[in-house]
């Protein structure tokens, strides 16, 4: 168990809820939600958030699990229990609501990229809030509910995959991007890495970090990014 990096507080699914904001170099950017791992908001997910900041983006992590962190498995496994969905999705759009009305964020969507359990907590999050989240970008996460009902999703969607991730097999993420295409009109970009789980994490605890393959990630979100929000 560890502490969390927060340094904002936003009103969310009412009660007061916590996260970690960072501004670009400029001042100004495109808002972008970025949402946690199971772990919690750790310094590697701020980390994250810095880097996006950095590359131009108003990026908040909210935090979903009000200050735990933790390293262990079984652990992070009981806060994802504790953490309905939809209790997420409440918080993360009070996350939305933030950023669109923050002085510094610019346009009138924003964009949604999110880790694992934070990928498809970032897809729920798109369809439900329709076109005020421009792009999304899932990193190995899906919908809890294979059968999940995308309608109301606008945005456009990449998605990165791992090709020996044995949490998400590329078959899910094929039927999810079928889904996807016959709800709405997009027609998602899906990209599938030589690599396991959580290979963008490099303190991921499963040893499946690939720095290429998390490098060539990296930039195809940039672009994608940019060119929906930009």
């Amino acid at each position: 168990m560890g502490g969390s990096r927060q340094n904002v507080t936003f009103p969310s699914n009412g009660r007061t809820a916590h996260g970690y904001l960072a501004l670009p170099p400029r001042g100004v950017g495109p808002g972008l939600v970025v949402v946690q791992e199971w772990w919690g908001l750790t310094s590697q997910l701020a980390d994250t958030v810095d880097r996006f900041a950095a590359e131009g983006f108003v990026a908040l992590a909210p935090d979903l699990y009000g200050g735990e962190t933790t390293h262990d498995k079984d652990e992070a496994a009981r806060l994802l229990r504790q953490l309905p969905v939809e209790q997420a999705v409440r918080d993360l759009r009070g996350a939305v609501d933030f950023l669109l009305e923050h002085p510094q964020a610019v346009g009138d969507s924003i964009g949604a990229v999110g880790f694992c359990m934070g990928g498809g907590f970032a897809l729920v999050l798109a369809a439900q809030e329709g076109d005020r989240i421009a792009a999304v970008v899932p990193f190995y996460g899906l919908p809890k509910d294979p059968d999940y009902d995308y309608r109301g999703l606008t945005a456009h969607v990449l998605g990165h995959y791992g090709e020996r991730d044995r949490s998400i097999p590329v078959a899910a993420v094929d039927e999810a991007a079928i889904r996807i295409g016959e709800a709405t009109d997009r027609r998602p970009e899906i990209h599938f890495y030589p690599a396991g789980h959580a290979f963008m994490n490099e303190e991921n605890l499963l040893g499946t970090y690939d720095a290429l393959q998390a490098r060539i990630a990296w930039q195809r979100t940039l672009s994608f990014l940019w060119g929906h929000l930009g």
